[in-house]
């Protein structure tokens, strides 16, 4: 006997998908002014014009929330990457080159930041579809630095891993004021190392 796939969520209609970007747009513009405690949903539904009803049927929580928002910048990132990538020769100093950027993206932000970290490191299992989903465009963003989207072996999936963590413990450690720029710049080249010389895919 065979089990029927469970259907995925229908894609959002254009109306629905602008809804949702002025929901996420007004979660990073509250955060960025005031971090965290900022984001309120009540606030959020307002500054987007949407229904409180309405936000929750698009984002059960608050944490729901700011971890779709880190995702959507993230994706903001890549489609920025892809249009100046990185232009080290080195696959190592590629992908150092490209999370700096990212780091330096945030430190403009640095409330934004903190609010996304913060929800991220407080994500539970009911947000873990989301969290999949930072973790999956973060090492979609490294491989295409080292010039691996298409085909990276197993041991380099877990070298991306490592980098991956080592990254977002560079961002909590500065975001708490324990780690300077310049710390966080060796710590990545340091674990950007770990790479050795592959190719371009």
């Amino acid at each position: 006997m065979t089990t029927e796939p469970k259907p995925s969520s229908p894609p959002l209609t254009e109306r629905q998908e602008a809804r949702r970007r002025r929901i996420l747009h007004a979660s990073a513009q509250l955060a960025g002014r005031g971090g965290f405690e900022a984001v309120q949903m009540r606030e959020v539904a307002e500054l987007s014009s949407v229904a409180l009803g309405t936000l929750y049927r698009y984002f059960p929580s608050k944490i729901h929330l700011l971890v779709a928002t880190m995702q959507d910048q993230l994706q903001q990132l890549q489609e920025t990457l892809r249009k100046r990538p990185p232009t080290e020769d080195e696959p190592a100093a590629r992908v150092a080159q490209t999370l700096m950027r990212a780091f330096r993206a945030m430190q403009r932000e640095p409330h934004l930041a903190e609010a996304m970290v913060r929800a991220l490191t407080f994500a539970d299992r009911s947000v873990s579809a989301e969290v999949d989903t930072v973790s999956r465009l973060t090492t979609a963003i490294i491989l295409d630095a080292m010039g691996l989207a298409d085909a990276p072996t197993p041991e380099q999936l877990s070298v991306v891993r490592v980098i991956e963590h080592t990254w977002h413990s560079a961002l909590i450690t500065w975001l708490s004021g324990r780690a300077s720029i310049a710390q966080v710049k060796v710590d990545i080249e340091t674990v950007c190392g770990l790479i050795g010389p592959v190719g371009r895919g």
